[in-house]
C-alpha cells in the first residue's frame, strides 16, 4: 500500500513540476524575459518542490513528523551557519523571484534608481539571478536585486 502511495505522490510531483515549469515559461515569454532567467526561476522552484516531495515521501513511509522536522531543522541549521556570512545570496535569490513576477521594468527600459546619496540613471541591460545591470554613459553598473527592491525605481519616458 505504501508503494502505491509513493507512486501516486511521485506522479503528482512530476505533474505539478511540469505544470509549474510550463506556467513559469509562459509568464516569462509573456513578459519578454530572457530564457536563462526563466531557467533560473524554474530550477529554484524545482528545488523547493523536491523538498516538499521528500517530506511527503518520508511521511508516507511512516517516519514520524517530529523526526522529519528534526532532520530538516538540523539541515537548515547547517545551511544557515554555512550561509550566515553570505545572507545576501539568499536575499538576492528571493529578490530575483520577486523581480521575475512583479518587477514592472524590462531589459531595454530607461530607468532612474533613486538613492539617497546618488541617483543612478541608465538603460537596463540585464536582469540576472543576483543583480540588475544598468548602462550609464557607457559604464555598466551592477545593482544587487535585493537593493533594487528597496529603492524607488522610476521609468524614464522616451520623450524625457
Amino acid at each position: 500500500m505504501k508503494f502505491l502511495l509513493i507512486v501516486g505522490v511521485l506522479v503528482t510531483y512530476l505533474v505539478c513540476t511540469a505544470s509549474l515549469s510550463r506556467l513559469i515559461s509562459s509568464i516569462g515569454r509573456s513578459r519578454d524575459v530572457v530564457d536563462y532567467r526563466i531557467t533560473y526561476i524554474n530550477k529554484t522552484l524545482n528545488i523547493a518542490m523536491s523538498l516538499v516531495f521528500l517530506i511527503v515521501v518520508f511521511l508516507v513511509l511512516g517516519i514520524e513528523y517530529s523526526q522529519v522536522s528534526l532532520f530538516l531543522s538540523s539541515v537548515f541549521a547547517v545551511i544557515g551557519v554555512a550561509l550566515f556570512a553570505q545572507w545576501s545570496i539568499l536575499s538576492n535569490i528571493t529578490a530575483s523571484l520577486i523581480i521575475f513576477f512583479a518587477f514592472p521594468y524590462r531589459v531595454g527600459d530607461k530607468v532612474r534608481v533613486v538613492d539617497k546619496d546618488d541617483d543612478i540613471s541608465g538603460v537596463i541591460e540585464e536582469i540576472s539571478l543576483f543583480h540588475v545591470m544598468i548602462r550609464k554613459n557607457g559604464d555598466l553598473i551592477t545593482y544587487p536585486n535585493n537593493m533594487i527592491l528597496q529603492k524607488a525605481v522610476i521609468k524614464i519616458s522616451s520623450e524625457g
